[in-house]
């Protein structure tokens, strides 16, 4: 918590004063964060990020659940070397492919458009293994009884597999809409637009305008960090809570 009782300290003192570490300043302003967003356009910034973080959130989540629910479930030849070959991919750093996924767009047009942004990372390993093993944990009879009343797989898995898996789609929807919202790397290697700038990409360019005004860059950090801190106030208690217990006799 120091880095940020330092930054709040920070971008609540005037400028030109000097901040003393952890004292709180003799005079106190909160016009640093009206100036911050002002100066840095965060609106446009703000509205790109939330998109774009939403929609590859629900993307993951999507194709997660379907492979994950597969991996977990169905039975079919090469599971377990395609769960592999998953995993392995969580082992390779996302700059490792920037050029063959750069090379991909621009083959289909799509580069400084929001699909750059989203298409790259619309599916997740860590997703697909994180809804794979808590389904595991899921009694099968539940399963079966709904398929004895004539539900299907995707029934089975919208209706009963899902509702019991809040917790874990909460979690992965926190490591999707985060990680998407702190993403650097991609808003500057995909796009050049500045109609399509995000917040961390605004936040980059904040910091070369003002490098020497501390008070407003630590402004322009707070407002880049609150939407997150308050997502996981919000989410928190499903992100620590496991599925509920379920009797089930055999």
């Amino acid at each position: 918590m120091a880095p940020l009782v330092v930054v709040f300290i920070t971008s609540i003192t005037p400028v030109g004063s000097t901040a003393n570490g952890f004292s709180l300043p003799t005079r106190i302003t909160f016009a640093n964060y009206q100036a911050a967003w002002q100066q840095g356009n965060f609106i446009l910034a703000f509205a790109n990020s939330t998109l774009v973080a939403l929609a590859v959130t629900a993307a993951q989540i999507f194709t997660s659940a379907l492979a994950g629910y597969a991996l977990a479930r169905l039975k079919f030849r090469g599971r377990e070397a395609l769960l592999l070959l998953i995993l392995a991919t969580l082992v390779i750093p996302f700059q490792l492919l920037v050029i063959p996924i750069f090379l991909i767009l621009k083959w289909g047009h799509l580069l400084d458009t929001y699909s750059s942004l989203i298409l790259p990372t619309a599916a997740s390993g860590f997703g697909i293994f994180l809804l794979r093993q808590f389904f595991l944990t899921i009694p099968i009879e539940l399963e079966q009884a709904a398929m004895l009343d004539g539900a299907t797989r995707l029934q089975v898995l919208w209706r009963i597999i899902l509702p019991l898996s809040r917790s874990a789609l909460v979690t992965l929807f926190l490591f999707a809409f985060i990680g998407e919202w702190n993403d650097l790397f991609k808003p500057l290697i995909f796009t050049t637009r500045p109609e399509l700038r995000t917040v961390q990409l605004a936040l980059a360019e904040f910091q070369e305008q003002f490098t020497n005004s501390w008070q407003l860059l630590m402004a322009a950090v707070g407002i880049a960090t609150v939407p997150i801190v308050l997502l996981f106030l919000i989410g928190q208690k499903q992100f620590i809570q496991g599925v509920a217990s379920t009797g089930v006799k055999e």
